[in-house]
């Protein structure tokens, strides 16, 4: 977290500090694309807070353009690994790792609304937390060209990266100081992203009680 935060404060920080930051959210993004160990919404959101506070003309747009663009060819990368362990016989590494982060049963409610709602699911699917992946493995199950996929995620990348950008914008506008809202936004993201896992074992511990509970007289 303290590389993201370094990251979003060195965009603000006149011309060298651009020079190290926009490329650092490049990367991060890119990486946090492939590999989910960089919380990329929140980085967004803070390079959103640096730039609301800027007074370069461009510095939003930058901060748009370069999240989506690396949010774009991680993904890319990513579905052209898996693709490439769905036609291998012995699989991949990256297809296993797709695989470990997409349990059944949310693969196969991607699956169903994939087969009903084609491409629109797919855009979605980076809007909700958690939700990118099983849907990308639905699309690798569903044989979908790497070309087709592209196409939806375009979009997909875009949405996801004004939202973020827009959270951030939301969280400059209501402090003074950058870091203020640099913080603000990275405990809500966080909080965000953590609701669906945190819920999947609120659900968890729910089963199991209720399966241990007697029936009721009579």
């Amino acid at each position: 977290m303290t590389v993201v935060l370094a990251a979003a404060s060195t965009s603000g920080q006149g011309s060298a500090g651009q020079a190290i930051g926009y490329p650092t959210l490049f990367l991060l993004v890119l990486v946090g694309a492939l590999v989910p160990v960089v919380p990329t919404g929140a980085l967004v959101s803070s390079a959103a807070v640096v730039a609301f506070h800027q007074t370069a003309p461009l510095a939003m747009v930058l901060v748009f353009v370069v999240a989506s663009l690396a949010a774009f060819l991680g993904d890319a990368a990513l579905y052209w690994l898996g693709r490439r362990g769905m036609d291998s016989k012995n699989g991949s590494r990256w297809l296993a790792a797709i695989r470990s982060r997409a349990p059944e049963d949310r693969l196969a409610q991607a699956q169903e609304k994939l087969s009903e709602h084609g491409v629109a699911v797919l855009v979605l699917s980076r809007l909700v937390p958690a939700g990118r992946i099983p849907v990308m493995l639905a699309c690798l199950v569903a044989r979908w060209p790497v070309r087709r996929f592209a196409r939806g995620d375009v979009p997909a990348c875009l949405a996801w990266a004004a939202t973020y950008q827009l959270i951030g914008v939301l969280g400059g506008s209501l402090f003074d100081e950058p870091w203020q809202g640099v913080l603000a936004v990275v405990a809500l993201t966080l909080a965000i992203s953590a609701t669906p896992s945190a819920w999947r074992r609120a659900r968890g511990k729910a089963g199991p009680v209720a399966r241990r509970r007697p029936p009721p007289p009579g």
